[in-house]
């Protein structure tokens, strides 16, 4: 204890947000482009971009897959939606089924198709945003469950942070209204308490639920000591799959049309079809799943799955049709469900995945304004000596989480559409680019720790991120100015982010680069002494 409670608390905010505050940034920012992870993937193939669906989107993907993969053990159509215009279409080999390298269901053959014309397309190899969301729970590079660790202590970090700022600031609420720009560490301050306050419960929340998604590695004993240790039984039993095995395949036999089973089943459940599931293709025992996507609450997704029907595949024969169950869910696995979907967004609509996102930019600003904070709190106390070893490895470091992050970001996007399309391993030069330009500005920002240094960082960022429109246009036909960009709004969006964000980033070099005014009060002009006997 350090005083009273509240200094305590003073105290335990500053530090547990310093320690793990550059992992932190990183975490929250990666995890915030995660809410369009689909988007920034969708524009990352611009092969695909063309890509309509339309009345014969079903009968094309049905025949595609016979052309391709007549003999195989089963197809996976996955139809276009609001985030994705093309299809995709999976099929496992004849033979055995492999276990995938690392573990887990080999998920076979896949290729994309035109939802439009058929045509099956090879888009560039790249991990898209996914390669951002995994970052932010897996880094990268790092064994899976040492990262995984120690993410869930930053998070930890951060839960403790939270609360010990909200003990600390007695003045919470009239902190939020109270902004005083041009005065170095109050403005900090400031900046600090309004990010931090504007979206309190979405920090709160963002947090705790990203603890509890690790729950079962974090405080396995509960599991293990019900379960006798098997936690593949929890699971099983917690969130429980089709246990239907598929059988042998059966003499060959020929299937019957596709589209008219898919129109009935979107009659049925009066939406479209966005999943065909195919055991056995092309056998007398084929069995045809067309399922609908249901709606998902904040409380989760119904048991059963989506609402699908089942067709015998050789005679079109209608022999299942399966609606997810209505029985209440036990309140902990409703409070699991909740606190989840609040953190993956996965019942959020447009307008609320818009929200999430610009709170995830508050909270991404909340954790950079306090490490600067500490900067500048310990530089004013220091006043006129010079900044000690210590002081300038964490402006470095602050350099680096923060524009050496975003010009990573910037860079890893640019490479995109510069790298040639058929050199080989793409994708891994893709990331081999981001962590180059990340070591180059953690490197520049050790060197120059000091005002000049986040100038050019600032300076490299606003260029990177408003050519990025300008590079979309050269490369690709789909760029703002097309239509193809308005017709899937994620495209024109992207590009309207990347002229946003490079205007933001523009202006806080202007504000940085300004001239400081000389505050100090001129000095009195002295007057002549009158002589004696002057009047």
């Amino acid at each position: 204890m350090n005083g009273s409670l509240r200094q305590s608390m003073a105290w335990l905010h500053t530090w547990s947000g310093l320690l793990l505050g550059w992992l932190l940034v990183a975490v929250f920012v990666t995890g915030t482009s995660a809410y369009y992870r689909e988007e920034i993937s969708l524009w990352m193939e611009p092969e695909l971009h063309q890509s309509a669906r339309s009345g014969d989107t079903v009968d094309l993907a049905w025949q595609t897959l016979g052309r391709i993969a007549a003999d195989a053990r089963s197809w996976d159509i996955s139809l276009p939606d609001a985030r994705n215009p093309a299809v995709q279409l999976r099929w496992q080999p004849a033979g055995e089924e492999q276990p995938r390298q690392g573990g887990g269901r080999n998920r076979g053959e896949q290729v994309w198709m035109d939802a439009g014309s058929g045509e099956v397309l090879t888009p560039r190899e790249t991990r898209g945003g996914h390669f951002l969301y995994r970052f932010h729970f897996e880094l990268y590079g790092v064994p899976r469950l040492w990262a995984r660790w120690l993410i869930c202590i930053a998070t930890m970090f951060m839960l403790v942070a939270i609360i010990s700022g909200v003990i600390t600031h007695k003045k919470i609420f009239k902190d939020f209204f109270t902004f005083r720009p041009g005065k170095g560490q109050r403005s900090w301050l400031d900046a600090h308490n309004a990010s931090a306050v504007l979206a309190l419960p979405f920090h709160f929340m963002i947090t705790y639920s990203g603890l509890l998604l690790f729950m079962v590695m974090l405080m396995p004993w509960g599991i293990d000591a019900a379960y006798d240790g098997d936690r593949r039984a929890f699971f099983d039993e917690a969130f429980p799959r089709s246990t239907e095995a598929p059988g042998p395949a059966g003499e060959p036999a020929d299937m019957v049309a596709i589209g008219p089973l898919a129109e009935a089943t979107a009659a049925r459940f009066e939406r479209p079809v966005s999943r065909i599931e195919v055991q056995h293709p092309n056998r007398e025992n084929a069995r045809i799943r067309i399922s609908v996507e249901q709606d998902v609450a904040i409380s989760g997704r119904r048991r059963g799955g989506s609402p699908t029907q089942v067709f015998q595949g050789s005679s079109g024969d209608l022999l299942e049709t399966i609606e997810p169950s209505q029985a209440p869910a036990p309140l902990m696995g409703k409070v699991y469900n909740v606190m989840t979907n609040l953190h993956l967004v996965r019942f959020a609509d447009p307008v609320v995945r818009l929200l999430f996102f610009f709170s995830g930019l508050a909270g991404s600003a909340m954790v950079a304004t306090g490490m600067l904070l500490w900067v500048s709190k310990r530089t004013q106390q220091l006043r006129r000596q010079q900044p000690g070893a210590a002081l300038k490895l964490v402006n470095g470091l602050n350099m680096a989480s923060i524009t050496g992050l975003l010009a990573a970001i910037g860079a890893y996007f640019a490479a995109n559409r510069l790298l040639p399309t058929a050199l080989a391993e793409r994708s891994s030069w893709e990331i081999r680019v981001f962590f180059l330009v990340w070591l180059v500005s953690l490197v520049h920002g050790l060197l120059r720790p000091h005002r000049r240094g986040w100038i050019e960082q600032l300076a490299v960022i606003t260029v990177l991120w408003l050519a990025l429109p300008f590079v979309d246009m050269a490369t690709t036909d789909s760029h703002l100015f097309s239509a193809a960009a308005w017709r899937l709004g994620a495209l024109a969006g992207f590009d309207l982010i990347c002229l946003l964000l490079g205007a933001l980033w523009g202006y806080t070099l202007w504000r940085v680069a300004r001239p400081k005014p000389d505050k100090r009060k001129p000095a009195r002009a002295r007057q002549p002494a009158l002589a004696k006997g002057n009047t």
